[in-house]
This record gives structure tokens, sequence and C-alpha cells, in this order.
């Protein structure tokens, strides 16, 4: 499953892994609309989706990764270091669940400024 998250400044791709019960919740939200956060190099915000932390929930995640934020019901788009990272990795508030990944480069989620608004569609094969 792809969706197109887009802000005044760029738009990303990501792919996400359908099966999952959180990206079946999100996917059920879609389109919808929301406002830029930040946190580090990690862009997050606000869903409407409330849903449980799954079971292979993880904390420390690769550059690019789609995870949900099961404490603020938030997607959170990590390009790099937070303020609790230990080194560059890209470390998260706290377990989140994993989607999928961005297509592509990441680092666009630079151009994020927080209060920017921001969709997210489903991209229809």
């Amino acid at each position: 499953m792809q969706i197109r998250i887009s802000w005044p400044a760029g738009n990303i791709t990501a792919t996400l892994d359908a099966s999952t019960p959180t990206t079946q919740a999100l996917a059920k939200a879609l389109p919808l609309a929301s406002t830029a956060r930040t946190w580090g190099e990690e862009v997050y915000f606000d869903t409407g989706v409330s849903v449980s932390r799954e079971t292979d929930a993880r904390q420390v995640v690769e550059p690019g990764t789609v995870a949900f934020w099961t404490d603020g019901d938030a997607l959170a788009l990590p390009y790099g270091p937070t303020p609790i990272s230990q080194g560059e990795e890209c470390r998260l508030a706290s377990p989140c669940n994993v989607l999928g990944s961005v297509d592509g480069d990441a680092g666009l989620l630079e151009t994020v400024r927080a209060g920017d608004p921001i969709r997210v569609e489903l991209i229809e094969d």
C-alpha cells in the first residue's frame, strides 16, 4: 500500500505493510489533514486514529521509517537523530508500530516546519 504525504514545501510517498492492524486502521481514515510537529529530526502529526501497540513495536528505527506513535495517535517520520537519540540513531519517544518506509530520500522531511498543514492520502493503483 502506498501513501502520499504532502506539506507546503514538498511531498513524499511511502510504502506501508498492508497486513498490519495499524496500517489497516490508518487506511480507513485516509485522506486525512493534520498539523506538523517536529522533534529533532522527526516529523510527527495527529491522525485521529487510535490503535494498540503491536508486539513488534520498536523505539530505535532506520531513517525514513513510517512509524505509528500509539501514545499520541500520531504518525512519526524520523529522518535523523531526535533529542533522546544516542549518536546518529533515530530514537522515537517510545516504542512505535512500524508500518513501512519512505520511498526515496527521507531527508526531504527537513523542509517540514512545525505548524505546516500536512495531508496524507492513499495512492490508488
